[in-house]
């Protein structure tokens, strides 16, 4: 049975995102955790060390054991050829960096809404957004997240609006910084989802959907990689993918 149907695909197109449940197992989930969990000093068992609301990790960048067993799945493979094509994303080895977040009551000032920075623009330097982005998001999931446990947020369909706001900037995009203001207001009427799961559930993002982190308040600390998937060409409207199609519905509405 595939990943997706002809209908998630459609939906990807108008709400810009697809759940892919277990696309990796999640026993290999539970594996990543525990190193992560080495990794930053803590333990699940000393909630009293936990005194920051975000600790980030950094998994070993080539890939060895469950992290790479996580990113080379055939689940996941087959779920981004559906999306941005096959042979249109560039494979990759580990889960990157990952932010862990704490129960705790101080905002950690990370939570406005955006894009991604998905270009490295005329300067060949990254800390642009623009319409030809050359990555897709990828959120993976490493920890069962509920409603309370921090889940990313998301503004459902917000992509095509921010389509229409890059399109007028060219190549030259948006300023990183600058962009979230804009598409902030752009998309404030739009209705907000929740990326909620198991360990091994991974969302595919469009690379302009605009979503927000939020603080933590609930009980389990919350384990998830944000990746940007690379795309082998700059992101158009001019092919048959759901991230193309989506691009193309923006600019006509």
């Amino acid at each position: 049975m595939a990943v997706f149907t002809d209908a998630d695909l459609d939906r990807f197109v108008t709400e810009g995102f697809l759940k892919v449940e277990e696309a990796f197992p999640r026993e290999t989930g539970d594996r990543i955790r525990d190193l992560l969990w080495r990794q930053i000093g803590l333990s699940p068992d000393r909630p009293e060390d936990w005194t920051q609301p975000v600790v980030w990790a950094a998994p070993d960048p080539a890939g060895q054991g469950p992290f790479g067993e996580a990113m080379r799945g055939p689940r996941l493979a087959e779920a981004l050829d559906l999306v941005a094509g096959k042979g249109g994303w560039v494979p990759r080895g580990t889960i990157g960096n990952t932010p862990v977040r704490f129960p705790h009551l101080s905002d950690a000032g990370d939570t406005g809404w955006h894009i991604d920075q998905n270009d490295p623009g005329p300067a060949g330097a990254w800390g642009t957004v623009a319409l030809a982005s050359h990555t897709m998001l990828v959120l993976v999931l490493l920890s069962e997240v509920g409603p309370d446990d921090a889940p990313t947020r998301v503004r459902v369909g917000s992509h095509l609006d921010t389509v229409r706001v890059l399109e007028p900037h060219g190549a030259q995009g948006l300023e990183f910084f600058a962009s979230g203001p804009v598409l902030d207001e752009a998309t404030a009427h739009r209705p907000e989802a929740l990326a909620t799961g198991l360990p091994g559930d991974v969302y595919l993002c469009h690379p302009h959907l605009v979503h927000a982190a939020q603080p933590h308040r609930g009980t389990r600390p919350r384990f998830m990689s944000q990746i940007p998937f690379f795309l082998t060409e700059p992101l158009t409207s001019g092919d048959a993918t759901p991230l193309a199609r989506a691009v193309r519905l923006g600019l006509d509405g």
